[in-house]
C-alpha cells in the first residue's frame, strides 16, 4: 500500500512536471492529483528536489528501456541501429504529449551545475553518447566518443526544434546529417 502511494506521488509529479514545468509545479498541485497530503509527500520525498531527482532518474530508466528496445526491434546491426535512433526519436516526437526532453527541460530551469536535477540531467546524456560510442565502437570506428557526440548535438538539436516548432521534420534532417558523419567515421577508421 505505501509503495503504491509512493508511486502515484511520482506518477502525479511526473505528470505535472513534465507537462507545466518542474518550477511551475507546487507541491499542493502534486498532492491534490495524487490524492494525498503534504505530509505523507514529504514523508516519501524529503524536498521538491528529491521528488524531482526521482521523477528524472524513473524517466531516465523508462525511457532508456524504450529507446534501446525500439532501435533494436528497427535494427541488428551497429551502424544501422546509430541511424535507427533518429527513427525511434522522431516517433517520440510525433507523439501529441510531446513537451521536449524532460532533462533539456530541467537542466534549463536549474542551470547551475552544482544542482542535483542538472547533474542528473547531464548524466542522462552521458549515459546516451556512451550508447552511441558503444555502437560506433562495435561499427570499427576509432573516434567513437567524437561521432558520439556529435550524433548527441543531432538528437538534441531536433528535440529542441521540435519542441519550439511542431511537426517541422527536422529530425529526418538530422538523420540525413548523422548518415553523413557516420559513412565519413567509418570512411576513416
Amino acid at each position: 500500500m505505501a509503495k503504491q502511494l509512493q508511486e502515484r506521488i511520482l506518477q502525479a509529479a511526473s505528470e505535472l512536471f513534465y507537462s507545466q514545468g518542474i518550477k511551475a509545479t507546487g507541491v499542493e498541485a502534486i498532492v491534490k492529483m495524487a490524492g494525498t497530503n503534504k505530509m505523507t509527500l514529504y514523508n516519501y520525498f524529503p524536498s521538491k528536489d528529491d521528488l524531482v531527482v526521482a521523477f528524472l532518474r524513473k524517466r531516465d530508466e523508462e525511457f532508456r528501456s524504450w529507446l534501446v528496445g525500439r532501435v533494436n526491434d528497427k535494427a541488428s546491426e551497429p551502424k544501422h541501429k546509430l541511424l535507427a535512433i533518429f527513427d525511434v526519436i522522431g516517433e517520440w516526437l510525433d507523439i501529441p504529449e510531446f513537451r521536449g526532453c524532460a532533462f533539456i527541460n530541467a537542466a534549463a530551469e536549474f542551470p547551475l551545475e552544482g544542482n542535483p536535477v542538472h547533474q542528473v540531467s547531464t548524466e542522462f546524456y552521458d549515459n546516451f553518447r556512451c550508447y552511441m560510442s558503444d555502437l560506433a565502437k562495435q561499427c570499427g570506428i576509432t573516434s567513437a566518443d567524437s561521432l558520439a557526440l556529435q550524433l548527441s548535438l543531432l538528437v538534441e538539436g531536433a528535440i529542441v526544434s521540435e519542441q519550439m516548432k511542431r511537426h517541422s521534420c527536422v529530425v529526418e534532417q538530422a538523420k540525413l546529417a548523422a548518415r553523413i558523419l557516420i559513412e565519413s567515421h567509418i570512411g576513416n577508421k
